[in-house]
């Protein structure tokens, strides 16, 4: 029944049918996200279904510590563009699920308006782990971008949200900004917030693999 071409079961809810971004949220999504980012051919398509603006480019091996694999420069998600940034299609997967399925709900929700651009300082950067104590213990996620960095927010009306001044608002913007911190824990295994460390003040740090963590 669930592999017939014609099966009923809908593709959301078929663990044998590839992720779509913009499907309903379904117990077999995860499933699904799962077998997209472990392969980067299935990720890539993906991507290209949705719409993203994701484009394919060589691997890049510096060592053991730094290096990308399933490279490309993303350029747009969904339904709100990025600065040309270039990281891996498992982030650039794990970011299309939280904008679609977190960030602009609850824009429309909370704010009565749609995201246009999700802001950020990068994604790849051949560094070790920075601590409070800018002492290194170990390499960065953002060694081999698993990992970026977002720091704010513009709207379809020109507004703009920043973590930096905008985290500790006690109106609708503030409960927002929250709102997509801890959704971000849906998609991403570790999930590093204003509230962390001073390290932390001014972005959110998301992270695709990981011990599960967020804060």
């Amino acid at each position: 029944m669930l592999a017939h071409p014609e099966t009923p079961v809908p593709s959301h809810w078929n663990p044998l049918r590839a992720l779509k971004v913009t499907a309903p949220v379904t117990p077999v999504t995860r499933y699904q996200l799962n077998r997209a980012l472990a392969n980067p051919a299935q990720c890539r398509a993906t991507l290209a279904e949705a719409g993203v603006d994701f484009d394919a480019m060589e691997d890049l091996v510096v060592d053991e510590n730094c290096g990308i694999i399933g490279r490309g420069r993303l350029s747009a998600l969904v339904t709100s563009d990025v600065k040309a940034v270039e990281t891996s299609c498992a982030t650039t997967l794990r970011l299309a699920m939280w904008e679609h399925h977190v960030v602009q709900p609850a824009a429309q929700d909370l704010l009565g308006k749609q995201v246009s651009r999700l802001q950020h300082v990068g994604s790849y950067n051949c560094r070790q782990i920075r601590t409070a104590q800018d002492q290194g213990s170990g390499w960065s996620s953002h060694a081999t971008a698993d990992s970026i960095d977002i720091v704010g927010l513009q709207f379809a009306d020109g507004r703009s949200l920043t973590l930096l001044s905008d985290w500790g608002n006690e109106g609708p913007e503030g409960v927002f900004l929250r709102e997509i911190w801890q959704g971000a824990c849906d998609w991403f295994r570790v999930v590093l917030g204003t509230d962390f460390n001073r390290l932390h003040a001014n972005h959110f740090h998301l992270q695709g693999p990981g011990w599960g963590y967020c804060r």
